[in-house]
C-alpha cells in the first residue's frame, strides 16, 4: 500500500483527496452509495501510484505514506486495505 488515510478523517470525508487522484484509488466518492455507511474514505492499495497529491490536499492531514503511519494509527493499515477485499 502507498498511501493511507488515518483517524483524522472520521467522519470529515472531505473529498479533496477524491478530487486530485489522477488515478481514481479512493472510495467512496460522495455519488457512490456506499458513502454514507462508512466513516471515512480509502484509498485501495493496488490502483494508488504513489504520487502523494491526496496527502497535499487533505485539510485534516490524515494521509501518509504506508511507512511513515504514526504509531498510534497503524491499524489503519490494515482498515484501509480490508475495505477493498469486500
Amino acid at each position: 500500500m502507498a498511501f493511507v488515510i488515518c483517524q483524522p478523517c472520521l467522519g470529515v470525508k472531505s473529498g479533496d483527496c477524491v478530487q486530485v487522484c489522477p488515478v481514481d484509488c479512493i472510495h467512496p466518492r460522495k455519488d457512490e452509495p456506499d458513502f454514507a455507511n462508512v466513516q471515512q474514505i480509502f484509498i485501495d492499495p493496488v490502483t494508488c501510484i504513489n504520487c502523494g497529491a491526496c496527502a497535499a490536499v487533505c485539510p485534516v492531514q490524515a494521509i501518509f505514506p504506508e511507512e511513515d503511519v504514526p504509531e498510534q494509527w497503524k491499524q489503519y493499515i490494515q482498515i484501509n486495505a480490508q475495505y477493498y477485499k469486500k
